[in-house]
């Protein structure tokens, strides 16, 4: 029988080099009339298997006989990867820190037009300086912030599937763009599935329930595949359950392909096939197996390995034609949906100019996502907004006032502003700004210049002292949290906290800017200091944005996208997956330091007026749930209205509340507004491991309006009925 399989196998691989031979068949795959899968079929039919091979290393050779030049892949998380200087937004979590859709689809708008300028420029000159890459870009990055230890926090979008899946589909549609026909660029969901460990990533296996991995760890990555229509997934290098996911054939092919229908091609992270030889299976793998078995479990693009060893998986009978000719067809249709086979002047996204990048505009837009990402965490006593008008001296201090932390998957920066830089900018006329490092993020190493902190230290609270304010900067650098590392700490690392403690102890007014990318567990701060920013990482306006908000000019109105700990001693085990032990805000145990949602405002706003559309409803069903919000302070703002709901009494133990809705919205002094949100029963869904299926449960929901998980305003009751 086996005999028989290897004979069908090689007679259908000699049938297509036949045809890969035949130079008068027509060029069915460059006729931009043509439906994009027969022109794809075509395509593949004249390959040699060689070739096959080749177009799925994705950073392989070109073809020569068709002049197929392979992508090369680039990044864009939050500013586009190029050896000269492109827009540099703040981090997805600052982003996600904004609660506005719209402004992600903006940005991530921006990121695309400024990826199409770099490939048009060398498009229409091949000597055109810089690197030349393709357009199938690796972002976004979301997986779940359920471990904030993980060096990767600053990459993704919280500790909220909902949430996360929210920002995703704007991000994913902004980088894709909005033409039927072509794809603006093709982005890539990271890293599937379960994945937020850095420690060991390579050979981590998750062990996770059924239940957790369907209500928890996937829903987000459903909604950017099938709302957002995402062209690719990267496969994670861990495993889940004992199967590495880049042989994972429930995850890659029975959830993605089949129960989500997913069009588009599966690509291993870096080194994944390496992996099952070197990692997880310990050299218990033939480099042809692990290609064989990848391929065959789904993943559908790769690297070298896929290149040299296809040939030998398919001609020993381990990887059929068929699946080999499914990856190339996933692969091809992003490419020939980028316009990469049709005319360039076809492409609509080929008009965009090379001077477009880290223009005016995008700057903009990168200084508008940082303002609305700031957090007021506290402001005791309203220290905040300042009087610029009745400062004299300010004090600036702190290891991160003057400088511009970037992740590692953006751009070069060009033109960037420190918080020092932003304040300077925009102090009255004659108010001086001292500055101070005061102290060190990490202690330094003795390769590292000299620095005496107890000097620098002195020097700071002396300027504290004779200062009308201090304002205060720390938090983490890339050495604290970045892939490849994990945090050791929670807390402010080197002397910041004895830096902060100093400093207040010399002026009462002492504001502090947390300049973090994951949670700042830091009790004695949020007891003692009387007004504190989360600011995050804010990109190249990030300093000019600080100011706006620390003087009054822009109303901060940032939420939390996670929970903010109390202690250390709170959050589980990192090898626990079962977020209901006490992960999030779903199931945190005791009070957080700040909960998710949490964000205050230089106005006020008031809650009233809550309606919905029905008071029962069935398992197939919704429900409109409108309130009517108030500005009633002085200041014009921004109130992010946020929609929880929570079973009364279930069969399961559910979260205590769970995000079902939000809208950040404008309110001039006195101004209403009636917000509608629709909450589908569907949402009101949990996994049932019996019948392997979401369940809505006949029973009573509390469905709650309020400014965060911990300021509910408003509440009601809806019924499931059967």
């Amino acid at each position: 029988m086996k005999k028989i399989f290897i004979f069908a196998v090689l007679s259908v691989i000699a049938f297509s080099n036949i045809l890969a031979a035949d130079s008068n068949a027509p060029a069915l795959y460059l006729d931009v009339n043509q439906p994009v899968d027969q022109r794809v079929a075509d395509l593949i039919s004249r390959l040699t298997l060689e070739e096959k091979a080749t177009l799925l290393n994705h950073r392989g050779p070109t073809v020569e006989r068709f002049n197929i030049r392979s992508d090369q892949w680039n990044q864009c998380l939050n500013g586009v990867k190029w050896d000269r200087p492109t827009t540099l937004f703040p981090i997805c979590l600052a982003m996600s820190a904004t609660w506005n859709t719209n402004l992600v689809h903006e940005v991530a708008t921006v990121l695309s037009d400024e990826a199409r300028a770099i490939y048009n420029g060398w498009h229409l000159n091949t000597n055109a300086p810089g690197e030349h890459k393709g357009l199938i870009y690796r972002a976004p990055v979301i997986n779940i912030e359920r471990n904030p230890y993980w060096g990767r926090n600053h990459e993704a979008w919280g500790e909220d599937p909902f949430l996360t899946g929210r920002m995703a589909v704007s991000y994913v549609q902004g980088l894709q763009g909005d033409d039927p026909h072509y794809l603006k660029l093709a982005a890539t969901l990271k890293h599937f599935a379960v994945n937020n460990v850095e420690t060991d990533r390579q050979k981590l296996n998750a062990n996770v329930s059924e239940r957790m991995l369907r209500e928890y760890w996937l829903p987000h990555f459903r909604d950017a595949v099938m709302e957002g229509k995402a062209s690719s997934l990267m496969a994670s290098y861990n495993a889940i359950n004992g199967t590495p996911n880049n042989i994972n054939h429930w995850l890659l092919t029975d959830v993605l392909k089949g129960e989500w229908r997913h069009e588009g091609f599966v690509v291993s992270d870096l080194g994944g096939v390496k992996t099952m030889v070197e990692g997880h299976e310990k050299k218990q793998m033939t480099y042809v197996d692990a290609v064989a078995q990848s391929l065959m479990a789904g993943c559908d693009f790769s690297d070298k390995e896929f290149m040299d060893n296809i040939p030998a998986a398919v001609r020993e009978g381990k990887l059929t034609e068929e699946r080999l000719n499914d990856a190339l067809t996933r692969v091809l249709r992003v490419r020939m949906r980028l316009g990469e086979f049709d005319p360039f002047d076809a492409v609509p996204y080929s008009k965009i100019s090379p001077a477009v990048i880290d223009g005016p505009e995008n700057r903009a837009v990168a200084l508008k996502a940082a303002q609305q990402s700031i957090v007021l965490l506290q402001n005791r006593g309203d220290l905040l907004p300042l009087d610029k008008t009745k400062l004299k001296r300010i004090a600036v201090i702190g290891p991160l006032a003057d400088r511009l932390i970037m992740n590692g998957y953006n751009g070069k920066a060009g033109k960037t502003v420190t918080p020092l830089q932003g304040i300077q900018d925009q102090v009255a006329q004659g108010t001086e700004v001292l500055f101070a490092v005061g102290g060190v993020v990490i202690d330094p190493s003795p390769k590292d210049k000299p620095f005496d902190k107890a000097t620098e230290l002195h020097k700071a609270v002396e300027l504290a002292r004779n200062a009308d304010v201090a304002l205060v900067f720390v938090g983490t650098d890339r050495q604290v949290e970045q892939e490849g590392h994990d945090r050791k700490t929670l807390g402010l690392t080197g002397n910041q906290e004895e830096l902060v403690k100093a400093v207040f102890a010399a002026n009462p007014r002492t504001v502090v800017v947390q300049m973090s990318a994951g949670p700042l567990t830091v009790p004695w701060l949020a007891k003692n200091i009387p007004a504190m920013l989360q600011a995050w990482w804010p990109g190249e306006e990030g300093g000019h944005a600080i100011a706006n908000v620390l003087f009054g000019d822009v109303n901060p109105a940032g939420r939390l996208p996670h929970t903010v700990y109390a202690s250390e001693a709170q959050v589980p085990p990192l090898d626990e997956y079962d977020i209901t032990k006490g992960f999030t805000y779903m199931y945190v145990n005791g009070e957080p330091l700040f909960p998710f949602g949490h964000g205050l405002s230089y106005t006020t706003f008031k809650y009233s007026g809550l309606k919905l559309s029905a008071d029962k409803i069935k398992a197939n069903g919704k429900v409109n749930i409108s309130v009517e919000v108030t500005n009633t302070g002085k200041r014009a703002g921004d109130e992010v209205v946020q929609l929880y709901v929570h079973q009364v009494k279930s069969s399961v133990k559910r979260p205590a509340k769970e995000l079902r809705g939000f809208q950040r919205i404008s309110l001039k002094p006195g101004e209403k507004k009636t917000i509608t949100l629709t909450l589908a029963a569907e949402k009101l869904a949990f996994w049932d491991e019996k019948t392997h299926g979401f369940v809505v449960e006949s029973g009573v929901f509390d469905v709650m309006m309020g400014a965060s998980s911990a300021d509910i305003r408003l509440k009601d009751q809806v019924e499931v009925i059967r």
